[in-house]
């Protein structure tokens, strides 16, 4: 049986080193994983609940919703914007966070790493990212954290998926998610 771990980037920056360390994830996953990386978050509205109503939500709400459902376990990966995670992120969560109690995050295993160009990799929006999954409902895997620090000299010529020792650290990762849950 194949473990299924969506992978949201909280980055829409076609550069992103985030997107490129999800397809170093998508790429290395071990045997029997499967990383799917959720196309479309750049889509999906600010969370409102007025737009949330039964067979009414948005289109890519409802797409990001049903890939989360789906999946056996989530893998969170965010920039750091100003100290915290990204909007983009925030929002995904929002969005799986609802109907209160029974929304595609609630006891979904999850993981959140992430790169940034500070000498921390990200850490503050990566806690932020755990705390707010974990609010809206996400069984948080604690053990399982990846901050890769100065992404934009370290990944300046050089994708993640061909760094030995990110591809190492990620496929850990992955590894140790997949573990965690049911399937």
């Amino acid at each position: 049986m194949t473990v299924k771990i969506l992978a949201l980037v909280g980055s829409l920056r076609a550069g992103s080193h985030n997107r490129q360390l999800a397809e170093a994830a998508a790429k290395h996953a071990p045997a029997g994983v499967e990383v799917e990386i959720f196309e479309g978050l750049g889509d999906v509205p600010f969370y409102n609940e007025d737009i949330d109503t039964d067979g009414s939500a948005p289109a890519a709400a409802t797409a990001l919703r049903t890939a989360a459902e789906q999946a056996d376990a989530l893998l969170l990966l965010s920039p750091e914007y100003n100290g915290t995670m990204s909007a983009v992120l925030n929002n995904a969560i929002d969005w799986l966070s609802r109907p209160f109690g029974a929304g595609a995050l609630s006891g979904k295993p999850t993981a959140v790493i992430g790169t940034a160009f500070g000498q921390y990799g990200g850490v503050w929006a990566q806690d932020e990212a755990r705390k707010s999954a974990g609010v809206a409902g996400a069984s948080i895997v604690e053990d399982v954290k990846l901050s890769i620090p100065g992404s934009m000299t370290r990944f300046a010529e050089l994708h993640p998926a061909e760094d030995a020792e990110v591809v190492e650290q990620v496929a850990e990762v992955v590894g140790k998610l997949a573990t965690n849950t049911d399937a």
